[in-house]
């Protein structure tokens, strides 16, 4: 999964609030043939990857092969296509271009081993041709530098344990930024002072206190003893927002945890099944997974099985920044459900991609648009 930052303002910082959550009802766009894993928005454009082969537009399908790029204003597909021959796993995006991560050996026809990227028309980047030992799974760009995590263990022949950072703008290997992650790592992001890095992992630069969330400097992967994880479960996916991270994570059924910047435990709420996604937008913390249902309490059974009692949410729902359920309802279907949620303040937008084929009974095919009623520069109808 790919985490993207998106640091935002509270309404009591002075903005005006917008109204929100956003309508449940997806706005027109396209839809995707194969699943999609990963979303990421470049102004007004959402460039996404996945599996997929094909996209429909306006009732016509479209070969795209795993990766596509859609007008965040009025869902329409874009011509930007480059060609993966393998799956898509993440993405990021900056001034200069779109980082692709995945399980791919080529893209336009072209040699590059898992990582690559590619500018708004499409073009290859000379540079980001790497030979890489294991998957990506996370990117996050900042710092002048791309930061990557997975299952690497090596690029070019020197080691990387599980995560690396290239020069941004060359695409060269930096030498220094190499933490020492002794599992997977599932999620990446980036802030004004560290690197958060998110997983599967037990322990950063063999330090206890660093399992599966951690905190590292920048420059030189530094575990930044400010922050200690208290999270025991494999986390997918980090959001920031006004001092607040969130997590996204699995276990017995799944959790997604608020928290201070130093690691301390805010809020915790408990799924059926895993939290993959999560985002913040106006005020909203948006948790995507394949659960059916958030639990009523941390009491849980097997496979999850909510034993207090659950409300009914199927793969998407929404929170208050202090924790609460709230009665918005965009339920999904399927069983892996939402891989990847982002948004764009500006646009007053959140995008869902996963392998959902519908949303409240009605078809929508793994990509939907959820906007704000009161958008900037938008007409909406209202719910």
């Amino acid at each position: 999964m790919a985490a993207v930052v998106s640091v935002l303002a509270s309404a009591s910082a002075g903005s005006a609030a917008l109204a929100g959550p956003v309508n449940p009802a997806p706005a027109p766009s396209v839809t995707f043939n194969g699943e999609v894993h990963a979303t990421v928005y470049r102004g007004s454009t959402i460039y996404v990857g996945g599996d997929f082969t094909s996209v429909t537009s306006n009732g016509k399908s479209v070969k795209r092969a795993g990766l596509a790029a859609v007008d965040a204003r009025t869902g329409a597909l874009l011509p930007w296509a480059p060609v993966a021959d393998g799956r898509i796993t993440a993405l990021a995006a900056d001034g200069s271009g779109i980082y692709l991560a995945g399980s791919f050996h080529k893209i336009n026809g072209v040699s590059r081993d898992n990582l690559a990227k590619v500018d708004a028309d499409g073009v290859l980047h000379s540079g980001f041709k790497h030979a890489i030992s294991g998957t990506p799974y996370a990117l996050a760009v900042g710092h002048d530098r791309l930061y990557v995590g997975g299952s690497i263990t090596s690029v070019n022949g020197q080691e990387r344990a599980r995560a690396a950072a290239f020069d941004s703008s060359t695409g060269a290997l930096d030498p220094n930024w190499r933490p020492h992650v002794n599992d997977i790592v599932r999620a990446l992001l980036v802030s004004s002072d560290r690197v958060y890095l998110a997983g599967r992992f037990n322990a950063v630069n063999y330090l206890k206190g660093t399992g599966k969330i951690a905190a590292v400097d920048p420059a030189r992967g530094d575990v930044d003893l400010g922050f200690w994880s208290h999270v025991t479960a494999m986390v997918h996916d980090l959001a920031l927002s006004g001092g607040t991270l969130y997590a996204g994570i699995d276990g017995a059924g799944g959790r997604a945890t608020a928290m201070d910047l130093a690691g301390n435990a805010k809020w915790t709420i408990t799924t059926d099944g895993d939290v993959q996604a999560v985002a913040v937008l106006d005020g909203i913390v948006y948790l995507g997974g394949h659960f059916d249902n958030v639990c009523k309490s941390a009491n849980v059974g097997v496979k999850g099985v909510c034993l207090d009692g659950s409300n009914r949410r199927v793969k998407l729902a929404a929170v208050t920044l202090g924790g609460e359920l709230l009665p918005w309802t965009a339920n999904g279907n399927g069983s892996v459900g939402v891989n990847t949620l982002s948004t764009n303040p500006e646009l007053g937008q959140l995008v869902a991609g996963g392998a959902y084929t519908a949303i409240n009974g009605s078809a929508q095919r793994r990509f939907a648009l959820f906007n704000l009623v009161n958008r900037p520069g938008f007409i909406d109808t209202g719910w």
